[in-house]
């Protein structure tokens, strides 16, 4: 665990592992000083309030003991959306702020809280999916696949996550930008991760930084980046997302670079994703999302090997985990956090967590609900009127 240490007027600051804030008064601090280490009141010190580093936002650290289940939200935990690949999201939050962005990450209007979940949580939870589903398809084979709302590297262990999914599942992938990779870590990585999905949208400098909203994005060193991943053991998918107007051209430039590097030695080498106007999601001035069928017609006029399905990666469906809400079910919830949106909050219930949308409550108010999403054992509920 690295801590680093600061202090403003009124709080005592202690960072761990560049990513947990951990803030405590400064006169409770001065009491607790006196008998405890530094290490000791960062992890166990009170009164305290937990914020991400990155975002400034409020943080939740959910691990076993909080009660928290990791089955039912679509920010943290596990999602079974019915096939053989088992998503992982272990933190949100983001150290890009990319224009085009379906969940508002980064700097955001929208959200007001992150999450961040204990690895040997995450993993004992993955593997009770993963053997559910290899005992109704024997012969299937599980990949863990790493994603979240933001950058999965910002997650203080992720190395970690990744050598005990790979004891867990038969192939693990992650999603990232590239800029928290680093060679060192490509090649403690190789033996254990099989697949990195990088988004580069752009190989221009100048563009890369006005699509990623921020200065600090470095398409150059993401290229290097592409280039260490495409010379080790682990296979290399490049996804950009094309934004009408914006990177028209940029898509067979990124198609070009990937051949030229190696992309896709066992997988197919690009994943360019359509992009798509979400309720919640950044809107970039000017843009007209194509609709799928021009989508399409226009990566076929590029290279016919350029349209993906479940089966170029091996995915096929597999017995989800059992719901355990029917939709319109009626229920009387207890609210534990804070939600990722103002006027959301997370309930649990039956094993699973649920969100309870346009609430004006607060954390251990008792409310009475009504479930009206349960697709993928992920639950959305209403207050009853």
């Amino acid at each position: 665990m690295n801590i680093k240490a600061y202090e403003t007027k009124n709080e005592k600051i202690f960072v761990i592992d560049g990513i947990v804030e951990v803030r405590i008064p400064l006169k409770a601090y001065d009491f607790l000083k006196k008998r405890f280490s530094d290490e000791e009141i960062a992890s166990h010190g009170e009164p305290r309030e937990l914020k991400h580093h990155v975002t400034g936002r409020r943080l939740y650290y959910i691990h076993e003991k909080t009660g928290i289940p990791l089955i039912g939200h679509t920010a943290f935990g596990i999602i079974d959306r019915g096939t053989n690949l088992i998503q992982v999201r272990p933190i949100s939050g983001c150290n890009l702020n990319c224009i085009f962005c379906s969940v508002d990450e980064g700097k955001s209007k929208t959200r007001v809280t992150d999450y961040i979940v204990h690895a040997s949580y995450l993993t004992s939870i993955f593997e009770e999916v993963a053997e559910f589903k290899r005992k109704h398809s024997p012969n299937v084979k599980i990949e863990a696949h790493i994603d979240g709302q933001g950058e999965p590297f910002l997650y203080p262990k992720i190395d970690e996550l990744i050598r005990k999914l790979s004891q867990r599942a038969d192939i693990v992938s992650v999603q990232t930008s590239g800029m928290l990779l680093s060679q060192e870590r490509i090649k403690k990585l190789e033996n254990y991760l099989d697949r990195i999905n990088l988004s580069i949208h752009t190989l221009d400098e100048k563009k890369g930084k006005i699509l990623s909203g921020t200065t600090a994005y470095d398409v150059d060193y993401v290229k290097e980046i592409c280039k260490e991943i495409a010379n080790s053991n682990i296979d290399l998918l490049l996804a950009p997302v094309w934004i009408p107007g914006y990177n028209d051209d940029d898509i067979k430039e990124i198609i070009n670079f990937g051949r030229k590097i190696g992309a896709g030695k066992k997988w197919k080498p690009f994943g360019i994703q359509k992009y798509v106007k979400y309720k919640f999601g950044r809107k970039p001035k000017d843009v007209k999302a194509m609709s799928y069928k021009h989508f399409y017609s226009c990566l076929s006029s590029i290279g016919k090997e350029l349209r993906l399905f479940p089966k170029d990666f091996g995915i096929v469906k597999c017995k989800s985990i059992p719901k355990k809400f029917d939709v319109g079910e009626r229920v009387d919830l207890k609210l534990c956090l804070y939600g990722r949106m103002e006027r959301e909050m997370i309930a649990v219930g039956r094993g699973r967590v649920i969100q309870v949308v346009n609430t004006e409550h607060k954390p251990n108010d008792f409310v009475k609900a009504k479930i009206v999403r349960n697709r993928h054992n992920i639950y959305v509920a209403k207050i009853r009127d």
